[in-house]
């Protein structure tokens, strides 16, 4: 049974200096079954954060519903965490207090909050950061409370926008890693957007290609990649025969993107 289901839902934004509308989507169907981790990879303007922020409730589609667990999205909710790409902490907030941010708007009681922020640090390397503020935090370590802070509220799906994005390399590959290791332990659906390949096969046990702007999923790849993953599985030949496959689509719609008007 679908967990999240997105039928027919496109996007169409009106023009600007009564210039004509832009349709970033096309109309667009996917189903995420419960426990899936599925990547949404395309090349850059196809629509595909605009996707994620209509399953976030943050965006209204022109056409189309988005389901979940039956129900219609119509706006923000507990039931989806939200990890962008931009640090999104609150900077007056210690650590500890943005990863509670969501259960003290909900009213958890204090005791329950700090059980439940103390297992988000310890699974997210944190210990001792605690009290530090977002201003005296690397990258990677504000992603690591933003990721904290989205997982502690157990949200039905977790949503990310390129959360590793404005990240250095090796930092990138930790966090890849740090991310895997929580959803092979908990099995919490993710829906992942990204226009890394590489980071798509290791992720995902699903991959969503889009087309050129105006969007639309236009292959889905099931990866069959045996889990735990570690780093090592991006040289292997099946991670490279995914790679071949998955770079021969973008290149495709790259390429029309690149040739598109404006």
């Amino acid at each position: 049974m679908s967990r999240l289901k997105i039928e027919g839902v496109a996007r169409v934004f009106p023009g600007v200096r009564k210039g004509p509308p832009t349709q970033a989507l096309q109309p667009t169907d996917l189903e995420v079954a419960d426990n899936d981790f599925i990547a949404i990879l395309g090349p850059s303007g196809c629509g595909k954060s605009t996707l994620l922020r209509i399953v976030a409730g943050l965006d209204q589609p022109s056409a189309g519903r988005v389901l979940l667990d039956g129900e219609p999205i119509t706006s923000p909710g507990p039931d989806r965490g939200m990890v962008f790409q931009s640090y999104t902490l609150f900077p007056w907030l210690s650590v500890r207090d943005n990863i509670a941010f969501g259960l003290r708007e909900r009213g958890v009681p204090e005791a329950e909050q700090e059980a439940v922020v103390r297992r988000y640090v310890e699974r997210t390397g944190l210990e001792g950061f605690e009290n530090h503020y977002p201003r005296m935090l690397s990258g990677g370590m504000q992603q690591r409370t933003a990721l904290a802070r989205a997982l502690a509220n157990d949200p039905a799906i977790l949503l990310l926008d390129e959360p590793f994005g404005a990240l250095d390399n090796q930092t990138r590959a930790l966090m890849q890693e740090l991310l895997l290791g929580i959803w092979e332990a908990d099995r919490k659906t993710v829906l992942f957007v990204t226009h890394d390949i590489d980071e798509a096969i290791f992720m995902a046990n699903r991959v969503a290609v889009m087309s050129a702007r105006p969007g639309r999923i236009k292959t889905e790849l099931r990866i069959e990649l045996p889990h735990p993953r570690h780093y090592r599985m991006k040289t292997t030949p099946e991670f490279a025969a995914y790679k071949a496959r998955l770079t021969e689509e973008i290149r495709e719609e790259s390429i029309r993107a690149a040739t598109m008007q404006p």
